[in-house]
């Protein structure tokens, strides 16, 4: 071996290609891990953090669309190139930005108009399970917005049906586009979305 000769990473455009992927699913890791302990520490406001985020988790969707399967998913990659960015993991497992999973906003709370998003949120998620809309593609968006809308309100860290929410984000983020839920799961996603938008109907009696 020639320890002057320079190493060839690929030798056809395909394994350029590759490498090339893999490398930037790597930049996204170190990226997003950069981006969350910074949120954390106050360097970067909701503001910036949410968009910035936004668009690190949908590049890493686009790309794991490409590598997922070679890879055998995000974990194995960070444990084969002993990657510690546990920060970067969560917020990928999750699939939503911090302002969404946490209450983040200082100007969130039990406004009509947050009342009114959050409530028809709820009700579209729940129509589309009845509707029998089973695919990842399909609920994941609708779940989010659920979210979304939940974690307006600076009470919902207190409530129960927050981790059954993040619980289904998580499960349906670790599903390919096209995947399915089987109809169990679909029954006990009814039911606990149920149980979550109950709890907040009470809530607002509450407050």
């Amino acid at each position: 071996m020639n320890l002057d000769e320079e190493v060839r990473l690929y030798t056809t455009n395909a394994e350029r290609e590759r490498t090339e992927n893999l490398a930037t699913l790597y930049s996204i890791i170190v990226s997003l891990d950069l981006l969350e302990r910074a949120y954390v520490r106050d360097s970067v406001t909701s503001k910036d953090y949410a968009p910035a985020c936004t668009r690190l988790l949908a590049q890493y969707k686009s790309l794991m669309k490409l590598v997922g399967e070679e890879i055998g998913g995000v974990e194995t990659f960070m444990k084969r190139y002993r990657m510690d960015h546990p920060a970067a993991l969560h917020r990928l497992t999750v699939g939503v930005p911090a302002t969404v999973e946490h209450s983040a906003d200082e100007n969130t709370g039990d406004s009509a108009k947050n009342v009114a998003e959050a409530t028809q949120a709820f009700i579209t998620f729940m129509d589309a399970l009845k509707l029998n809309l089973r695919a990842k593609d399909q609920l994941h968006p609708l779940l989010t917005e659920v979210m979304a809308g939940y974690a307006k309100f600076k009470a919902s860290a207190e409530w129960e049906g927050r981790a059954k929410i993040i619980h289904w984000l998580i499960t349906l983020n670790a599903m390919q586009a096209a995947d399915e839920i089987t109809e169990e799961q679909s029954r006990q996603m009814l039911f606990d979305i149920e149980n979550a938008y109950n709890e907040f109907f009470r809530s607002l009696g509450k407050a």
